[in-house]
């Protein structure tokens, strides 16, 4: 901690074992947990949360202000979980007094030139590819992988185990374990590679798949489908956290491939 061609703010805390590289700025309010590293020009604002083990790549900026007209400087903060890896010139800003904080979970990847705004939740264990971006009050699920160049709408959530293909425009809410493609985006089947290699049995993996071929492919509405889903499928944690999607959604699910986009 003795750089001396950084500038760390006294009132920063700093956890043993961390590493700050030359010309990097970490400012007041800002907590850095054990083992961190943070790479050369780095920009550290007030309200960082970084936990233990993260990397921060060059040219990063972290807990910048909103880019929101109605941000009054709020006290607010920006949240990174434990081994998250942040890639050069990725930007994450914080909070306003919706959520008052942008929250970042474990074991992520985010990749470069990322952009995660004001009032995201990120869930553990998400790649995102280079150039995604989350506007604002966006909720993304655990184990969620976001290729590059993919743009994701303000408001829109993404429910666990789902993939978003390349240059992807998300405007409508994607539901938990599904493949995302064309445009518009829709549902392309389940993520049954990503759900493999996490351990999902080929039992389980089935049941998903009936579950949606019930909401995309049989031609009913959503309603119609989360009710015989509910009735005809039996009562599983994974059944009910995709009715709990359907339902809790405020923009609507995307469409189905084959159904009038």
């Amino acid at each position: 901690m003795n750089q001396p061609l950084a500038y760390i703010h006294p009132g920063a805390k700093i956890a043993k074992n961390v590493v700050v590289e030359p010309f990097t700025t970490i400012h007041n309010n800002v907590t850095i947990g054990d083992g961190t590293w943070i790479g050369s020009n780095v920009t550290i604002m007030e309200g960082a949360r970084i936990g233990k083990n993260c990397n921060i790549f060059p040219g990063a900026v972290i807990s910048a202000a909103p880019q929101d007209l109605k941000y009054n400087g709020e006290d607010t903060i920006v949240t990174i979980g434990d081994n998250t890896t942040i890639r050069e010139c990725a930007t994450i800003h914080k909070g306003t007094s919706d959520r008052n904080k942008t929250v970042i979970g474990q074991n992520c990847l985010i990749m470069a030139y990322c952009h995660i705004a004001h009032d995201c939740i990120v869930g553990d264990n998400c790649i995102f590819s280079n150039n995604s971006t989350l506007a604002g009050h966006v909720t993304i699920g655990d184990n969620v992988i976001l290729a590059g160049l993919v743009a994701v709408h303000q408001f829109v959530s993404v429910g666990q185990h789902a993939f978003v293909t390349g240059g992807s425009l998300v405007r409508k809410d994607v539901p938990p374990f599904v493949k995302a493609a064309r445009e518009p985006l829709s549902y392309v089947g389940i993520n049954s590679v990503g759900l493999r290699r996490r351990g999902f049995q080929s039992e389980k993996i089935r049941e998903i798949q009936n579950i949606y071929r019930i909401l995309y492919q049989k031609h009913y509405n959503n309603s119609q489908a989360t009710q015989i889903i509910e009735a005809e499928m039996e009562a599983t944690p994974e059944r009910d956290e995709i009715l709990q999607f359907i339902r809790d959604s405020q923009r609507g699910i995307m469409k189905g491939y084959f159904s009038n986009n």
